[in-house]
């Protein structure tokens, strides 16, 4: 799909962008009505019918559905006091909240079902589902392969990483087989929607994150993760984005795959093993971390590679660090957590979610 025809010259250059300005915008303010699933809604209202589900269980519901997930953070974030604009997570998002409102907020939601088209939607949040889900499980088999101490605030972001999409499929009726046309890997689709829209869909994502009011953490991330740059968590989404792409038989460029694993930290023989993984895996591999964590990120980059199987001197030589260091960190660890070997210290950590 072109973009509508520009005038020659400076002026006829403002009026196509004031029109793709406008065209933007009634779409932002579309997505302020987007559907929850049918089913996502379903399942939570069966989950109270029994009395009050735990907080791993609502916080699980809220991650399977993007339109639930931006709702509940939304609200979370814009609760008065000072974790104001910083909840990252689904977990900090329902504590917030509490599981009670997060089943007011679905029994009064609207739906989108499988079977059911609509005028504006057709499939597009079908689509984004299926994505979404296989990118955030991609997320977290990387998350867990390097022992990334923010996977809760990952599981959010993998997720909602195409959001911008739901704003192009609004602006623009043609988008996206149009205006991807014969694009084939994702770094192809991503040039066409530059060229033919002068606007690409991570970043349309980040402006819509920060117009609901999600921490700059999380719109950073989905505004990064096609970057080549991108460093950080917005480079395991990168990865992780292409390696749902992969799961699902799309066109992947291999040497852009190498390089995005290089750029999240992973080695060769690690990336093998997650591509391997990931079509027998299932979903969240790890409980929610709901009690706060005492432990700083080092000392969890430590304790996740522990349990991962790796000893001292292979953890000093991953995080460039001593050895002595390494067991100063787990010593500080044992003490945190009242625990007085590694192992009672990874189950501990496991079991509250925190590895």
């Amino acid at each position: 799909m072109k973009a509508p025809t520009a005038v020659p010259g400076p002026a006829g250059e403002r009026r196509r962008d004031q029109g793709h300005g406008r065209r933007l915008t009634a779409a932002f303010d579309a997505l302020e009505s987007f559907p929850v699933l049918a089913e996502s809604r379903n399942r939570v209202m069966v989950m109270f019918q029994s009395g009050d589900p735990s907080i791993a269980d609502v916080v699980a519901a809220v991650e399977a559905d993007v339109a639930l997930a931006v709702t509940v953070l939304r609200l979370a974030n814009h609760i008065e006091g000072p974790t104001r604009g910083r909840v990252e997570s689904a977990g900090e998002a329902v504590q917030a909240l509490s599981p009670r409102a997060v089943h007011a907020i679905v029994s009064h939601a609207r739906t989108f079902d499988y079977f059911e088209r609509t005028a504006v939607w057709q499939r597009a949040p079908e689509r984004l589902r299926l994505h979404a889900l296989a990118t955030q499980r991609a997320a977290d088999r990387v998350g867990r392969e390097l022992g990334y101490p923010e996977r809760d605030r990952l599981m959010v972001t993998s997720l909602l990483h195409d959001i911008g999409k739901l704003v192009l499929v609004h602006a623009y009726p043609g988008y996206p087989a149009q205006t991807h046309g014969d694009a084939r890997t994702p770094e192809e689709r991503l040039a066409r929607e530059r060229c033919e829209l002068g606007v690409d869909h991570a970043a349309v994502g980040g402006v819509l994150a920060r117009r609901w009011g999600l921490p700059k953490s999380v719109a950073t991330v989905i505004e990064r993760h096609h970057a080549h740059d991108a460093e950080g968590e917005a480079a395991l989404v990168r990865l992780a984005d292409m390696l749902a792409h992969h799961a699902f038989g799309d066109d992947v460029s291999r040497s852009e795959l190498i390089e995005a694993g290089q750029s999240a930290g992973l080695r060769p023989a690690q990336l093998r093993a997650v591509m391997y993984d990931l079509p027998l895996s299932g979903a969240r591999t790890r409980p929610a971390r709901i009690e706060p964590c005492p432990l700083s990120g080092r000392e969890l980059e430590v304790l996740g590679r522990l349990a991962g199987g790796s000893v001292y001197k292979q953890i000093a030589g991953e995080l460039g660090l001593s050895t002595s260091t390494v067991r100063t960190h787990l010593h500080n660890v044992y003490g945190k957590l009242g625990v007085i070997d590694r192992a009672q210290a990874v189950l501990v950590a496991t079991e509250r979610g925190w590895i």
